[in-house]
This record gives structure tokens, sequence and C-alpha cells, in this order.
């Protein structure tokens, strides 16, 4: 599953895969250039993308960016991804065409536009896949009463 080996990191842009870790941080590699650096973690956020949700009406419940993603990669054949740099209310339209449960008001232009940008991105690498995008499979082992 990429998006398991892939953050965002605090004032640097881009994406960046895991090579590495220490105590003090991570080895990562950016995707775009494939060069590798270490990102101390005194000065530097690390979000693994797979740990990103988005907020929908209901309070309770959100949607993994890996079934955003995977919407946006089926419905791309009949609505194409929207420009990240189009104005405002193309955006919201765009989103809510792919995510009409997404709240309005926590989920903001900039919140799409990243998305929309780590979307292209990833998909003009290649690494945007249905199988890319599933779940891994649980490791963990249920016991027998």
């Amino acid at each position: 599953m990429i998006l398991e080996k892939l953050v965002a990191i605090s004032g640097k842009s881009g994406l960046f895969s895991i090579i590495g870790n220490r105590s003090n941080g991570l080895i990562v590699e950016e995707l775009d250039t494939q060069k590798r650096f270490f990102a101390s973690s005194r000065m530097h956020q690390f979000t693994p993308l797979a740990s990103i949700s988005i907020y929908t009406e209901d309070e309770e419940n959100t949607v993994e960016l890996r079934e955003v993603m995977l919407r946006m990669l089926f419905a791309m054949t009949n609505l194409p991804v929207e420009d990240a740099n189009a104005d405002s209310t193309k955006l919201r339209q765009y989103f809510s065409q792919i995510m009409p449960e997404h709240d309005r008001e926590r989920v903001l232009i900039s919140d799409i536009k990243k998305l929309i940008k780590w979307f292209q991105f990833l998909h003009a690498k290649g690494l945007i896949t249905e199988t890319n995008l599933q779940k891994p499979a649980s490791t963990e082992v249920e016991e027998e009463a």
C-alpha cells in the first residue's frame, strides 16, 4: 500500500517516501527528485498520508484519504480532475461531486487544493492505482474463544 510509506513534512513542499528512521527523525526520499536526506523531528512534523482523513457532515465519521483518492481515480473517466489552481467555486464543485458528504465548513479550499496536487502528482508518477490504494491486510491474529 503506497500511502503507508508516504509522508508530508512541515516546512517542506512535496511528498516523501520513508527510507528509514532514527530516534530523532526520519531518513526520507523526495519523490520528485529522489534526493535522500535526514529530517529531524525537532525541526519538522511528519504526517503519514495513511493517517489523513476528510471530515464529513456526520461529525462521528471521517473518510480516509485512500478512499477519497479511489473515488477520484474511478471518477476520472467522466469527471476530469480539476486544476488545483482553479478558483475556489470550481474546486468546491469538483470536490462535492467526488465526496458529497464532506463537511463544507471544516474542509477548507486549501485542503482540497493540497489533495488535488497530491493526487495529480502521485497519478503522474504511476503510484495511484486501485491496487495501491487498497487497505493493507490486517496483521492481527484473532484469538479463538
